[in-house]
């Protein structure tokens, strides 16, 4: 079923959305009720993605009752519907701003991009984890908005349902999430693997962590932290350059974390036995992608178990040139020769400003569907 508007009631309460099994079990038994209670929630929210609290029938009638008084379920709003000649739709999401939070200043009004990009066999979500970005690669749009805020566990999980959802009617069998849209996920570690704990649950959203790519522009002590956690999607990093002098020049965080220490960090991460680290290579046209750069990458990665993305580069209004294809395959080739796992990633939604390194909220001259609307609640 493709959604709908809906009138579920934003900021009416606590938003139960974001909430894990141990927080909303917690948040019952402040109620007074057994802590089973938000078992339940649980279920009915993520697996059974019932996004009213009234349609939530495995809770008692005056349970529901009162959780309608006293509890939300804020999904974001799609603001706007990009589709692209290829299937790839880029949703722009207005994030409510809550009236009851813990501690500190009350989070900013905020817009983000999710991208939902449907393939023969899967669908895969492109998703944000802040509005904006500080991190400042030069080659990037998303680095011209800089950072707005942090986004909360619950806002990450909603663009996930929002996209499910959206597209129930043309869902396949298998859906991919990826950490790569606005924002750096390290800088927002907490939130982050929050929502990961609840998307990769398989009693909750139940993604796969080997359908699930947490993608960094290299923050050290983010991948340090992420080699402990029990539950953890797979790792990509953002190299994009063959030495330091060229990663300073696109990427101010090699100052903090250079090409030695990333890949210090790299060889100590606990790869699992189905496992590969990837690296993402954005090509740009005579600066990066040059024979030399090719062969001083193999050297770079010759003692990790890694697979190699090649990124041509995706038009922006910035000063760089996409790569011509006799210079990429030249790039793939010696990789190849030396028994890398290396791939030629052609980025999908170009035509609506999809694709890698695009989203920075820019109107595109594809028509849209506006709608200002929130997910249905599911029947």
């Amino acid at each position: 079923m493709v959604c709908k508007m809906a009138s579920q009631r934003p900021n009416s309460g606590i938003n139960l959305l974001g909430k894990s099994i141990e927080e909303l079990r917690a948040f019952t038994e402040s109620l007074g009720e057994p802590s089973y209670r938000g078992a339940q929630i649980y279920h009915a929210l993520y697996a059974e993605r019932r996004f009213d609290i009234a349609a939530m029938t495995n809770l008692p009638a005056p349970l529901r009752e009162r959780l309608t008084r006293e509890a939300a379920i804020t999904l974001p709003q799609i603001l706007r519907r990009y589709r692209s000649s290829d299937g790839t739709v880029r949703y722009v999401l207005t994030l409510p701003t809550p009236t009851t939070f813990i501690g500190g200043d009350p989070p900013r009004p905020a817009t983000i991009e999710t991208v939902f990009m449907p393939e023969e066999n899967r669908q895969t979500i492109c998703i944000s984890t802040q509005a904006g970005c500080a991190v400042d690669c030069h080659f990037c749009l998303t680095a011209t908005l800089g950072l707005i805020r942090n986004l909360s566990p619950g806002e990450i999980v909603g663009q996930v349902l929002v996209a499910i959802e959206d597209n129930r009617a043309a869902l396949k069998p298998q859906t991919n999430i990826v950490l790569m849209g606005q924002g750096e996920p390290f800088l927002n570690y907490d939130a982050v693997m929050a929502a990961l704990r609840i998307l990769l649950d398989p009693n909750a959203v139940a993604i796969s962590p080997k359908h699930a790519t947490l993608s960094t522009s290299g923050i050290v002590p983010g991948i340090e932290r992420m080699a402990r956690e029990k539950v953890r999607p797979k790792l990509a990093i953002s190299l994009n350059a063959s030495s330091n002098e060229q990663r300073d020049r696109i990427m101010p965080v090699n100052r903090k974390y250079p090409i030695e220490s990333l890949l210090d960090a790299c060889a100590r991460y606990p790869l699992r036995a189905w496992e590969h680290l990837t690296f993402e290579y954005v090509l740009l046209g005579g600066f990066n992608d040059s024979a030399e750069d090719a062969r001083r990458v193999v050297k770079l990665l010759a003692n990790l178990r890694a697979k190699v993305n090649l990124i041509p580069w995706n038009p922006g209004d910035l000063p760089y040139e996409k790569p011509d294809a006799e210079r990429t395959e030249e790039f793939r080739r010696i990789l190849a020769d030396k028994d890398m796992r290396v791939f030629v990633r052609y980025s999908r939604g170009q035509d609506v400003m999809a694709a890698c390194g695009q989203l920075a909220l820019l109107e595109s001259e594809t028509s849209s569907s506006a709608s200002l609307a929130q997910i249905s609640p599911s029947p």
